[in-house]
């Protein structure tokens, strides 16, 4: 490959690149929410034009992990800590939803690809990166929604998920550090099974629990850590 060739190929891809780094580092809390984001500080970090930088700025922004404010500057998106309880009642319902669907229609192809993934974040747990976890919790989800077959239901899980999974992060160094971990996968194991033998009654209890827990685990790690007066409880996901 030429070097001109090269250069082509980076140009057209550099902003790939900037979008999978700068997208780790904010669901890994690398980047915190709030913090500023400078289209020329990053275009010198990563060593390109602005333009790559943009575009990636674009893409994070699309899916509501970055914000342009009406200065133009843009911000890692904040953690809506007030709006908590709304999110969690968007997301027991879609996790119920989904969930119950799949007891319902799963083919034994499907049912492959969700204990795959299930094996999948059990492997991520061991290895104690939250991001590597967030991702496997994510792909384990979204295999189950696939398994219900409507499509309208798993698009509007999927964003629920990507929404959550800075929230998940803290969720789990709370479970880590409270030596709860075991939940994670235990947790998972049981909603497989349920889906195996078809029980949909027993898929949307343990679909709703498993709500509950990651409700009440992140609402306990931010009355810890949270120093200002934010409402965070008592509220319940939908029952």
């Amino acid at each position: 490959m030429s070097d001109e060739t090269e250069v082509k190929r980076i140009r057209g891809t550099g902003w790939k690149s900037v979008y999978d780094t700068l997208r780790n580092e904010i669901l890994a809390l690398t980047l915190p929410p709030g913090q500023l984001l400078d289209e020329m500080s990053l275009a010198e970090r990563f060593d390109m034009s602005r333009s790559p930088v943009r575009e990636a700025l674009i893409r994070l922004g699309a899916e509501e992990l970055v914000v342009t404010l009406s200065n133009r500057s843009t911000i890692v998106a904040p953690i809506e800590v007030a709006t908590f309880p709304k999110y969690v009642e968007a997301l027991d319902i879609a996790q119920r939803m989904n969930t119950r669907l799949a007891a319902a229609l799963r083919t034994d192809t499907d049912l492959k690809l969700i204990a795959k993934r299930e094996k999948a974040f059990a492997a991520a747990v061991k290895t104690g990166n939250h991001l590597a976890m967030s991702e496997a919790n994510k792909e384990f989800h979204m295999a189950i929604a696939y398994a219900g077959k409507n499509q309208y239901l798993a698009s509007f899980y999927d964003k629920l998920l990507s929404q959550g999974q800075r929230m998940l992060h803290l969720h789990f160094e709370y479970l880590e550090r409270t030596h709860e971990g075991y939940l994670l996968t235990d947790e998972h194991s049981l909603m497989l099974e349920a889906i195996r033998d078809k029980n949909v009654e027993l898929a949307d209890e343990l679909a709703h629990a498993h709500t509950r827990q990651f409700q009440d685990n992140f609402i306990n790690f931010m009355r810890e850590n949270y120093t200002t007066d934010v409402p965070l409880g008592p509220a319940r996901a939908a029952e």
